[in-house]
């Protein structure tokens, strides 16, 4: 997948092209921002289905520690439900924020959850 071209905006004539790599990155981004992590972390592949995008994630999810969970299970609720329903969630908003972002038709986004970035809920004091 070289490049992806969408119609320019202007009432000039030509084509915005946008390559494999800025859409990987943007995409990368997205993916990392709803699933709570560094984009560090956060391995994209893209690949082409009938003029489509296929998106497949590879990455940890930001999770609270298990302790905390056993002091409080509330707070599952309060951190948006279990790792499916975050992973469910995610999953819908990185196909709704890359396709309005880059203007791609998305046919699927995979997720697939290498381990969990455990970090301490901060608390008010």
């Amino acid at each position: 997948m070289g490049s992806l071209s969408v119609p320019a905006q202007t009432d000039a004539d030509g084509r915005t092209r946008i390559t494999s790599r800025a859409l990987n990155r943007v995409v990368t981004a997205v993916a990392a921002d709803a699933l709570g992590v560094e984009v560090r972390s956060v391995s994209v592949d893209l690949a082409d289905e009938a003029g489509q995008l296929v998106v497949t994630v590879r990455s940890p999810l930001r999770v609270v520690s298990l302790t905390r969970v056993q002091d409080d299970l509330s707070l599952v609720a309060r951190t948006s439900g279990t790792i499916l329903e975050r992973a469910a969630a995610a999953q819908q908003q990185i196909r709704r924020q890359a396709a309005d972002l880059t203007g791609s038709e998305i046919a699927r986004v995979v997720i697939r959850l290498t381990g969990v970035d455990i970090r301490t809920e901060r608390r008010v004091s």
